[in-house]
């Protein structure tokens, strides 16, 4: 069996006397997408914080095409990072107000070492990729719809090209029928690049869409995990029932 792209083994993150991940571990392999799913509180937006290297975590191991992220100094961090990417939950916040949609991505680039000379054309491609015509590259974010900025979102999120792409709750803000619209992009994405996902939700309906395996997390701790049709066919935990009964359906 190959080695998984990502990993997470025994990870344990506290803050004070509250514990907000316990013992937490998951693999993920190339284009494949793990659905990390649990309501608020249950620890996943921690998770992502410690993937990430944001935060650290007390015990345990992430990594990243057999890397452990948490050995890496700060200039190995800096190009560990660009593969493995994050797709925000409000790219409102995340998107720079006073600049373009060109000019994001044109800053990505130029970090990624990209020639000035090819920043229009990478810029419209990556536009083309998400499903928006070069048009926008001209738009401020105030400008876009809700569905829009994602879209700009994560086409600055693959600038780099990434292997990974870490999404943090990327379509609750939206309505049904866009956030179906944005999560056909990114399975569209996946096809087309390979890249892998995680994808992290607190709506089993988006996990049913998008993931082929599933982890389920409850005040920190894994409750139950694994191909994503057996756990929702049949849930062994009574949690993961509970969000089962309260699931809704993509337009």
């Amino acid at each position: 069996m190959s080695e998984p792209l990502l990993a997470a083994s025994g990870i344990v993150k506290t803050f004070g006397g509250f514990t907000a991940l316990d013992d937490v571990s998951f693999t993920l392999a190339a284009g494949r997408t793990l659905g990390v799913v649990g309501e608020s509180g249950s620890g996943k937006s921690t998770l992502v914080r410690v993937v990430m290297r944001l935060v650290a975590a007390d015990r345990g191991r992430v990594t990243l095409a057999g890397r452990d992220l948490f050995a890496l100094n700060r200039a190995e961090l800096r190009r560990a990072r660009r593969l493995i990417q994050l797709v925000p939950q409000d790219p409102r916040t995340s998107l720079n107000p006073a600049m373009t949609v060109q000019q994001t991505l044109n800053f990505q680039l130029r970090a990624q070492g990209v020639p000035r000379r090819q920043w229009a054309a990478r810029s419209a491609g990556l536009l083309a990729d998400v499903s928006l015509p070069a048009d926008y590259l001209h738009a401020y974010p105030y400008e876009l719809s809700g569905g829009q900025a994602q879209r700009v979102a994560i086409a600055r999120a693959i600038a780099s090209r990434p292997d990974v792409l870490v999404c943090d709750e990327a379509v609750s803000a939206l309505d049904k029928s866009v956030q179906a619209q944005v999560l056909n992009t990114l399975a569209d994405l996946q096809r087309q690049t390979g890249v892998a996902m995680l994808f992290i939700t607190h709506d089993l309906a988006v996990v049913e869409h998008m993931s082929d395996d599933v982890l389920v997390l409850n005040r920190g701790r894994v409750v139950e995990s694994g191909p994503t049709a057996d756990v929702l066919r049949e849930p062994g935990d009574d949690y993961t029932r509970e969000l089962l009964a309260t699931r809704t359906t993509l337009a």
